[in-house]
């Protein structure tokens, strides 16, 4: 090549390293996305990387450059859901407010999670699908869930703001009450993932919050209108929860361990 006329960048048949590597990471995530939408579509066992590969239009041997098994992304999936939910544990405790606040807060961002693909994966798949390690990992972070319900209830128990009650009992309650939130929800359905969030927040809480907070709670929200406004708020929604969990599968299993 003659050194006196140099390719300019534009002309170069390599992409950039950085541009390389972001056009690898969009396709992993797209890879994630459809994978999780098929595990919940036909269950874990009855979906195939082959069906994965085909509604990506893509060939079976191009998965193995983003995945190594079948497994590897079901953790992956499990991994993005523990991240966002340890984002919202992370926001929530830095913020100012009560126990009873804290508590409701976090109710409504882990209820509205639980709506998203990634919520759902959570809470509709088998954790002895994933290898010994791997599944230790997801134990580990799903102690760390249990643990925030718990110290945000005891917090508004010493503030007064919660009445006297067994942490381990009322976190289980409630979370589990969440956590069918990823059975039955349906995008299509009368409210918006954040219109059932709100909803649960004040029905789950009431019960133990002491009279004063209770009188200062917010008004459960109106269901949202049936028909295509409804559907497009709920549209909405999932978009912005999918836009949020692009990219957290990278940092994902280093938060987890």
């Amino acid at each position: 090549m003659d050194a006196r006329f140099p390719l300019s960048n534009t002309e170069s048949p390599w992409l950039p390293f950085e541009s390389r590597r972001r056009a690898r990471d969009e396709k992993r995530e797209a890879v994630l996305r459809a994978a999780v939408q098929l595990f919940l579509e036909q269950g874990y066992h009855r979906a195939t990387l082959n069906d994965v590969a085909k509604r990506l239009n893509i060939t079976k041997p191009a998965l193995y450059n983003y995945f190594r098994s079948k497994d590897e992304i079901l953790f992956e999936c499990w991994s993005i859901g523990h991240e966002l939910v340890d984002d919202c544990i992370a926001e929530t405790s830095a913020g100012a407010g009560s126990g009873l606040g804290k508590l409701r807060k976090l109710t409504i961002r882990y209820a509205e999670l639980m709506t998203t693909d990634y919520g759902k994966s959570l809470v509709r798949f088998d954790l002895r699908d994933l290898s010994e390690h791997n599944r230790k990992i997801v134990q580990t972070a799903k102690r760390r869930i249990d643990r925030a319900f718990r110290d945000y209830i005891a917090s508004g128990i010493a503030d007064g703001s919660v009445k006297p009650c067994d942490p381990k009992l009322a976190a289980f309650a409630i979370a589990g009450s969440l956590n069918w939130i990823g059975h039955w929800f349906q995008p299509s359905g009368e409210m918006t993932g954040h219109a059932v969030a709100e909803e649960f927040a004040i029905r789950l809480t009431e019960g133990i919050a002491t009279t004063s907070t209770r009188k200062k709670a917010d008004k459960p929200p109106r269901k949202a209108n049936v028909g295509n406004a409804s559907r497009e708020d709920g549209s909405e929604h999932h978009t912005r929860a999918a836009a949020g969990a692009a990219g957290q599968s990278k940092r994902a299993r280093g938060r987890l361990r």
